[in-house]
């Protein structure tokens, strides 16, 4: 849809605000006790501050894109929720809590994977449903495709910095159509910076596309997830909104959309959605104006006297069109690395060192409030916190922009972070990370009773040993057991005892690793008919080693029992036979 379409619905006229206050107020009883409503009916926190939309946030989500400001009804949905489903059957109840099909669905499954890989934001489905009710109205009404596609692009207006935020092109175009500035995009309306590496592919079709209802549900709810806010806690729910669209309006809008959603909805079908007519940028309409008296007609008289005709002015040049005032960004000459310390992490820990990148202009002076965005690249499995690989952080008032910590992976060795300037085209600056094997540097054996058996039988205990690194338990640690020669020649000994694989025959090595509490565990072991005393040798990466005895006794002697019938003469090899 185009700009000029986005701009000229219909619009409604303004909600009274009496109405509109008794009707947030009213939904403002059902919040947590930290929630009011003040005479404009607009819903505050008394115990949370105003929420820091986070580091990545500058320009939220959408780029502070407007937003409908349609509230709900005063009425709550009919007929309530369900008891057992938390939802009205189809079809049913106010056509405000009517979710077009498609879109509540998209909404549904978004909460439901995101239950999955992050259960600490406690995501309801509703939080999307009253975003996407005043980004877009429902993907205008549920005005989608059977795979949740936009039947016509969803834009927001050019970013030009007149009367909105200033973003100059950051996808040539490829989402929004105008590779001068950027727009939002989507039934979710993500900004083309934001989306880069928001997007999440919600729908299982191998793309990412602001358009696809589904695909824009599951970023929305990654993106309000990124900074472990809970949900469930109106602090962490402020934060999160505000973090989407940084307005205190704004967050007083999806509130009141959110409890009434949470009263009840229900599904309706595909395209037959209401569409929010009211924006935050649009306040024509409002007070109807009043029709001015017409003049009293004039009686003609007599026609003038034509004038010759004169010589024609000159056109005049029309003004020129002012430029948007230059921000902070359009100030940026040159990245540096801000001190960055090594980075190297083992597999499956935390990055000691944080990554910092200064903003600087042409002689070298810090800049404020710039959007750095850094992103992972490299055969990797390494994110920053929270999952994502790519984050945008604004730098500080001394320029620096710190990264999330990097988190790695399970994949060894190296990696890139590339850090760029949002929004304008200047040399990137580079940091080299290296993921290590995970390791232990030490290896104890719990129990101290000899490991013994006899030959041909096997070892009564089985051996577990426990693996550390810098005191503490070093979890998932490859190791390897190997029954050697001897100390000073540590082969793989062919005689004594072994191991058994999966068809029972005889093994002298084995590899295993340490459970999540570091404690190795070896297979049982077994003697053959060779009695002696063994070495068995347990190493680990990292180098932890352990060498253990294990002895196998030759069977006792024993004295064979004599016959009662033989005769008890060693001399008389022959017995007498007995008298019949």
């Amino acid at each position: 849809m185009s700009s000029a379409y986005f701009g000229s619905r219909l619009r409604k006229g303004a909600v009274n605000t009496t109405v509109a206050a008794l009707a947030v107020a009213a939904l403002a009883a059902s919040q947590a006790p930290d929630v009011t409503a003040d005479s404009a009916g607009r819903q505050t926190t008394t115990d949370a501050p105003a929420a820091d939309p986070g580091p990545a946030t500058a320009d939220g989500a959408t780029g502070n894109s407007p937003y409908y400001t349609d509230l709900p009804p005063l009425n709550s949905p009919n007929p309530a929720p369900s008891a057992s489903t938390g939802t009205t059957p189809a079809g049913t109840g106010s056509s405000e809590a009517g979710i077009p099909a498609t879109v509540l669905d998209a909404y549904k499954k978004a909460e439901a994977k995101l239950a999955q890989s992050k259960p600490g934001c406690n995501l309801p489905w509703q939080l999307l449903a009253a975003i996407g009710k005043v980004e877009s109205g429902q993907a205008r009404g549920g005005r989608v495709s059977a795979d949740g596609t936009t039947l016509a692009p969803i834009l927001g207006p050019v970013l030009n910095g007149v009367g909105f935020a200033n973003i100059s092109d950051t996808d040539n175009g490829a989402y929004d159509g105008d590779s001068t500035y950027d727009r939002a995009v989507g039934p979710m309306q993500f900004i083309p910076s934001t989306w880069e590496w928001a997007g999440r592919d919600g729908n299982g079709d191998g793309r990412k596309d602001p358009n696809n209802i589904y695909d824009a549900a599951l970023a929305a709810g990654h993106y309000l997830c990124r900074y472990s806010w809970d949900m469930s806690t109106s602090s962490g729910l402020r934060s999160a909104i505000l973090s989407y669209n940084n307005s205190t309006d704004y967050y007083n809008t999806v509130i009141s959309w959110l409890e009434y959603y949470r009263k009840g909805s229900h599904e309706i079908p595909d395209g037959t959605g209401s569409v929010p007519s009211n924006r935050s940028d649009d306040d024509s309409g409002t007070t109807p104006r009043t029709p001015a008296t017409p003049a009293a007609p004039h009686k003609p008289g007599k026609p003038n006297k034509p004038n010759k005709p004169g010589t024609p002015a000159e056109p005049s040049t029309p003004p020129a069109t002012p430029k948007p005032p230059a921000t902070p960004t359009d100030t940026v000459h040159h990245l540096e690395d801000a001190g960055t310390a090594p980075l190297t992490a083992m597999a499956g820990d935390a990055f000691t060192a944080r990554i910092g990148t200064r903003t600087e202009t042409a002689a070298g002076k810090a800049v404020a409030k710039v959007r750095v965005r850094f992103t992972i690249t490299g055969d990797t499995d390494a994110t920053f916190t929270g999952g994502e690989s790519v984050a945008t952080v604004v730098t500080d008032g001394k320029g620096v922009a710190s990264a999330p910590a990097l988190r790695a992976g399970e994949k060894t060795g190296a990696f890139t972070v590339r850090a760029t300037v949002v929004g304008r085209t200047v040399t990137a600056v580079t940091y080299r990370a290296t993921v290590t094997e995970r390791a232990a540097d030490t290896l104890t054996r719990a129990a101290t009773t000899d490991l013994t058996c006899e030959v041909g039988g096997e070892f009564a205990e089985e051996i577990e040993l426990k693996a550390t690194y810098g005191g503490a338990a070093a979890d998932k640690v490859a190791a390897t057991a190997t029954l050697i020669t001897s100390a000073e020649e540590p082969t793989t000994n062919d005689k004594g005892p072994y191991f058994k694989d999966a068809d029972g025959n005889p093994v002298r090595t084995w590899t295993l690793s340490t459970d999540a509490d570091g404690l190795l565990k070896l297979p049982k072991l077994y003697a053959d008919d060779t009695a002696g005393t063994y070495l068995l040798r347990v190493t680990t990466a990292g180098g932890a080693t352990l060498t253990l005895d294990l002895t196998v006794t030759a069977p006792e002697p024993t004295t064979p029992t004599p016959d009662p019938g033989e005769s008890q003469d060693p001399a008389d090899p022959s017995p007498e036979p007995s008298a019949s």
